[in-house]
């Protein structure tokens, strides 16, 4: 099995339970309230179009698309996609969701206000070549927002990643003063907002380094 395929059966197999993190179905009231002031503080104003890679459930999607914009997710596990349509399908709300690898998203010449990426990097093989194609999926102007950490290795407890893991780049995350350096030549202005001390956004107090990268082309 190759990586990628092997990266895409092992969130497939989360995907049943991937909701039940605080963070990931953002089911309480304050945490999806915290999670929806921080998208407005970072997006323009609706509607633009947005493209979420590593969509998964579509938890940050469905809060897009019912802040008015258009969205569009990305993730290479079928079964996290299938649930990303139902949530939003659910609620009444439009988007659009489609297998693919989040690195080089199936979205042909397409071009976006945002794309915006969670807890992602640390599952991609080849990272930087990652950020130069998200920093070429932007309009002029447009917006790059990653949320990521310094951890580590994700995924559910007790279960072991894919095989090789070890070799992955970011595979215990990375610093913010990292990332930034990775995005600069690539972007403009680029700023970090620390979240590690905002307990609502992850169901309760973390240790480690969370952060948003906010940076424009």
């Amino acid at each position: 099995m190759t990586t990628s395929a092997a990266i895409a059966a092992y969130w497939d197999a989360a995907a049943s339970g991937f909701d039940d993190e605080p963070d990931h179905g953002l089911r309480a009231p304050e945490t999806r309230a915290a999670w929806a002031r921080l998208l407005a503080s970072w997006l323009p104003q609706a509607p633009a179009d947005v493209l979420d890679v590593g969509c998964g459930t579509g938890s940050l999607s469905h809060l897009l698309a019912e802040a008015g914009h258009r969205v569009t997710g990305v993730d290479l596990a079928p079964r996290m996609v299938e649930q990303a349509k139902a949530k939003l399908a659910a609620a009444g709300l439009p988007g659009r969701f489609l297998v693919g690898d989040a690195a080089a998203p199936p979205t042909g010449e397409e071009r976006f206000d945002v794309l915006l990426s969670r807890h992602l990097v640390w599952t991609l093989p080849d990272p930087y070549a990652a950020l130069a194609e998200w920093a070429g999926r932007l309009r002029p102007g447009g917006t790059l927002v990653l949320i990521e950490g310094r951890w580590r290795e994700a995924g559910q407890a007790g279960v072991p990643y894919v095989a090789g893991a070890e070799t992955l780049p970011w595979h215990h995350g990375i610093t913010a003063e990292d990332l930034a350096a990775a995005v600069r030549p690539l972007m403009t202005r680029v700023r970090i907002e620390t979240l590690s001390d905002h307990a609502a956004l992850w169901g309760g107090a973390v240790a480690d380094e969370r952060y948003a990268l906010i940076a424009h082309a």
